[in-house]
């Protein structure tokens, strides 16, 4: 069957945007490795052209500076992490934080690394920064009956401390630093999120 020309044109603009997206999706991937694996100075874009198979042409046109390519990276980087890190209330603090170490024994050394450049790179305390922000939220969404009937400051400081045991240092701390089996490290963090607070703190 031949298709008229009519019929062909929206065809051709799909397999271009389906193309596009598959290069963007290319090049932000390859992008986080560098990011995530080098200091940001060291951080070469024509090496991330090469990488990804586009021009450096390409790359600037599509993404702009470095800077700019870096936001769009650790934004398509935060998406992942949305998506395999969603915030929903939890009955099982377990299971919450097994999909918690999940994610950082994937990326979690990707992410100090950059969290140790984020006093002298602007664009990445930005980024950095809505990371905390995220954490805070799916800590007190994932947690939620953990904090149910605290109010004021007994409903502030759970939350705090919640977020604490949780946070990615401790993973570092309990994982890296004490050199703790996963499953080990995981239950510490379980005891921490569920020590129930004093009557009177």
């Amino acid at each position: 069957m031949n298709l008229s020309n009519s019929q062909k044109r929206p065809y051709r603009m799909t397999a271009r945007a389906q193309a596009a997206a598959a290069t963007r999706e290319r090049v932000l991937s390859v992008a986080w490795r560098h990011f995530a694996t080098r200091p940001y100075e060291a951080v070469l874009l024509r090496e991330i052209a090469a990488d990804a198979r586009v021009s450096a042409q390409t790359l600037h046109d599509r993404f702009g500076a470095k800077e700019e390519l870096l936001t769009a990276t650790y934004e398509w980087f935060g998406q992942q992490e949305l998506a395999h890190r969603p915030a929903a209330p939890t009955a099982s603090v377990a299971e919450a934080i097994k999909v918690l170490f999940d994610r950082y024994e994937a990326h979690g050394d990707a992410v100090l690394r950059m969290l140790s450049q984020e006093e002298r790179i602007p664009a990445i305390r930005k980024m950095t920064d809505a990371g905390r922000a995220y954490h805070h939220y799916w800590a007190e969404t994932t947690f939620a009956p953990l904090l149910h009937g605290l109010r004021g400051v007994r409903r502030e400081r759970r939350l705090a401390a919640i977020t604490v045991a949780t946070d990615l240092l401790v993973w570092k701390l309990l994982r890296h630093d004490m050199k703790l089996p996963r499953g080990k490290a995981e239950r510490v963090v379980g005891d921490m999120v569920k020590a129930s607070p004093r009557p009177n703190a």
